[in-house]
């Protein structure tokens, strides 16, 4: 066990994680030459596509030192703040980790919050400055950023370049002497983490573990103990770049499990997998996740419903931080209610949801739940604008609340204020933990920021905000039902819950927006926003004109007024009988409404 180091490589967004990794593998020759290309654990073709990594990948590497063998067990993980929950059990399993800093861009937000993560699970942590062959590289400043934040020497810190392979000897020999070799005993009781999992259409779920304590051996009786399932090992190996079967693995070493599991809940990522002779402690894994936006997902056509479950569950299964639900609708039948950790999240899910199961779906608008209490004193929850109590009956609504942190640099300030006030903020706290880094403290409704206020920050910002939140419970709020009434019905899938503040504003865009959507009839539409019996918004769609008159040329006036007189009662009577279709477009509109 002493010659295994577990660690992963960490750093904001497109500080050249993929690439580092890369350099480390062809420069330990665990990749032949034929295998190798740029990214080579990025294995999605949407990583590939967007330049990101979305999940966390495990290798295993050989590593020759001072005529010993070293395994060095490395796990790439994503740089974006919606797939913090993948760095986060990245970290559960190693004792290490590689600190990535760009030597032309400094610390940025992510560097922080990633940092803040492995010095949670007490991980020893390697300064990296990467791209030092860059032109604008400032290697002093950014040496100084570094030891401010972590406070170590600057001799601690590495040099090295991803792309053109320099340093990669120093930072290998760094790995092998400072990160510690696991500890863990191999006569325990079985004991191994899992930290993610995968599904295999041929061999169904393969789970990935860390193993903390004891022996797993291939056609072992083990136990899930979170669900208490068991089940026989089929197989356990290394992940190299492809799987490698072995017989036994012990304590200290990260690997795969296939037992032939085909129910995607009988595996939950953070459980521990423990002999059923000899059963061990659960371990404590990670916290459950906490999702910013909901929005609720249907199949296209309703009979695909039990197909998209499937679909849900499997996806689920490699992504632990979609949570979701059931919901119905009475536009869009059947669906899910999901949420998500942010906006670039829901995006990925929508687009693998396309891609690796073909399914086609509709995403709605994103919101929250609130609670609502009515005179009687019963408390109700809301989730959807449909559950909403009789006016009449209501007593109060409570929105949740968050307390959100920003941390930026001290020229944004204004531009954060000005945001963060605009969406009903409350300013709690300012500190400047460094010079050149301060730390914002709001309170805010949830509401406010589901929508775009992430992407806002970002571009006010200049992508150096980094920002966290933790819900503080429920307050008090103006929440009003708006609904949208076509010639005095109801459209149930369009109304919304909103802050009375904002009601009008939104009411008169909807209905702006559902005038150039709804086709023409032959009688005139109303469309109307409303709270209660209140008007707040109203557009007109005129009917469509059919020139009645037309076989009427010469002769008198009033043969004239007699058809246009028989023409208005028709349509009265048109506009009774008549009901408007309000178009799918319609339901999709009302999501990409600013």
């Amino acid at each position: 066990m002493k010659n295994i180091r577990n660690f992963c490589i960490i750093a904001h967004i497109d500080h050249g994680k993929s690439t580092l990794a890369d350099r480390l593998l062809e420069h330990t020759h665990t990749i032949g030459v034929r295998d190798m290309m740029n990214q080579v654990l990025d294995d999605m073709d949407l990583e590939r596509e967007k330049g990101i990594t979305i999940k966390s990948h495990a290798i295993q590497i050989n590593f020759p030192y001072k005529g010993e063998e070293y395994i060095l067990n490395l796990i790439d993980t994503p740089g974006h703040v919606d797939f913090s929950y993948e760095v986060s059990r990245a970290l559960a399993a190693c004792e290490g980790a590689l600190l990535l800093v760009d030597a032309s861009q400094g610390i940025q937000a992510q560097t922080i919050s990633n940092l803040y993560l492995a010095i949670d699970n007490d991980l020893e942590i390697i300064p990296v400055i990467n791209k030092i062959d860059m032109d604008g590289a400032q290697i002093p400043e950014v040496t100084d950023q570094i030891v401010d934040l972590i406070g170590c020497k600057p001799e601690d810190i590495l040099l090295a370049s991803g792309k053109s392979g320099i340093g990669i000897d120093e930072i290998l020999e760094a790995i092998v002497l400072r990160i510690p070799a696991p500890e863990g005993s191999y006569d325990a009781p079985l004991q191994a983490l899992i930290f993610d999992s995968v599904f295999n259409s041929f061999r169904g779920i393969i789970v990935y573990y860390r193993i903390l304590n004891g022996i797993l051996k291939k056609g072992d009786k083990i136990r899930f103990v979170a669900s208490g399932m068991d089940y026989i090992a089929d197989e356990v190996g290394v992940l190299k770049l492809t799987m490698t079967p072995k017989d036994e693995m012990k304590a200290g070493d990260v690997g795969y499990i296939i037992t032939g599991i085909k129910v995607a809940k009988e595996v939950k990522v953070g459980d521990t997998i423990t002999l059923a002779n000899n059963p061990g402690k659960m371990i404590h894994g990670f916290e459950e996740v906490k999702p910013m936006v909901f929005a609720g997902i249907y199949p296209v056509n309703t009979d695909d419903f039990e197909e998209l479950r499937d679909c849900m569950d499997k996806l689920q299964l490699n992504d632990a931080s979609l949570t979701f639900e059931l919901e119905t609708s009475q536009a869009l039948g059947f669906g899910f209610r999901c949420g998500f950790l942010g906006l670039l999240h829901m995006e990925i899910i929508q687009e693998r949801l396309e891609r690796e199961f073909n399914q086609t779906v509709i995403t709605t608008v994103p919101n929250v739940g609130f609670y609502a209490y009515t005179s009687k004193g019963d408390k109700l929850a809301v989730n959807n604008p449909s559950e909403m109590p009789d006016p009449t009956r209501l007593d109060r609504i409570e929105e949740p609340f968050i307390r959100a942190q920003i941390i930026s640099m001290p020229d944004y300030i204004g531009n954060i204020m000005t945001l963060c006030l605009g969406k009903r903020g409350i300013l709690i706290n300012q500190t400047y933990l460094t010079p050149t880094r301060v730390e914002l403290t709001f309170e805010m409704p949830l509401t406010e920021i589901v929508f775009d206020f992430y992407d806002k920050l970002k571009s006010q910002t200049r992508g150096y905000a980094s920002f966290d939140y933790s819900p503080i419970g429920y307050r008090e709020a103006d929440i009003v039902k708006m609904d949208i009434l076509l010639n005095n019905e109801k459209v149930d899938a369009l109304s919304a819950l909103i802050h009375r503040s904002r009601a009008q504003e939104f009411g008169r865009k909807l209905c702006e927006k559902l005038k150039e959507l709804l086709t023409k009839q032959q009688f005139q539409i109303a469309i109307q926003a409303a709270i209660g019996a209140k008007v707040i918004a109203r557009e007109n769609i005129s009917a469509m004109r059919k020139d009645v008159t037309a076989k009427c040329y010469g002769g008198d006036i009033s043969r004239k007024r007699k058809l246009l007189e028989k023409q208005k009662e028709g349509k009265k009577r048109m506009k009774q009988i008549g009901n408007v279709e309000v178009p799918q477009e319609a339901f999709l509109a009302v999501l990409k409404l600013d």
